[in-house]
């Protein structure tokens, strides 16, 4: 597996290079379909130890504070133990790849043509996300639930909207 994004340990080790010996998932709590995998993967046989914690909240900020955490709302993010960050599909991959059952799966998507399945079950599934936010923003049904925005504005239906900046600490703002 190979992290899409490599961070430097204190140990001035490269996160890449790192045995993974552990995996936070961050999933939209907000998120039907989020909610469902969770649990599913919640029930899963692990070889590798999966913590899972809704994206965006208070948990997932104080455990990564460099993270983006508004892109986590918007695509699936697993963090590995040693600072390895994966998104899309190979953060799918390499969840599958922490399960006992499905390792050999995961093994079989990290090949030129399971990417493409891999990537294209990621944007079914995020195309469906959309159509059910969609949905309820046209209809006015948001089921008393929040709504977030990936450019940091989120409302909550007894506070309003609110702000929280999405993190620059990447260098990924504009500084002007």
């Amino acid at each position: 597996m190979t992290a899409v994004t490599t961070a430097s340990t204190a140990r001035d080790r490269v996160a890449a290079s790192a045995p993974v010996r552990g995996l936070t998932v961050l999933y939209d709590a907000e998120c039907a379909l989020c909610t469902h995998l969770r649990g599913w993967l919640a029930r899963q046989p692990q070889l590798v130890p999966l913590t899972l914690v809704p994206a965006g909240s208070a948990e997932a900020r104080a455990r990564f504070p460099g993270l983006d955490h508004a892109a986590t709302l918007d695509e699936v993010t697993v963090v590995g133990d040693s600072g390895q960050v994966y998104r899309g599909s190979r953060a799918w991959i390499v969840v599958l790849w922490a399960l006992r059952e499905h390792r050999p799966l995961a093994h079989r998507l990290c090949t030129p043509a399971g990417a493409k399945l891999a990537r294209g079950a990621v944007l079914a599934a995020a195309k469906w996300r959309d159509a059910q936010w969609q949905g309820r923003r046209e209809n006015g049904q948001w089921g008393g639930g929040s709504y977030r925005r990936a450019d940091g504005w989120s409302y909550h239906p007894r506070s309003g909207w609110t702000f929280g900046p999405p993190s620059c600490s990447d260098g990924a703002c504009d500084s002007r």
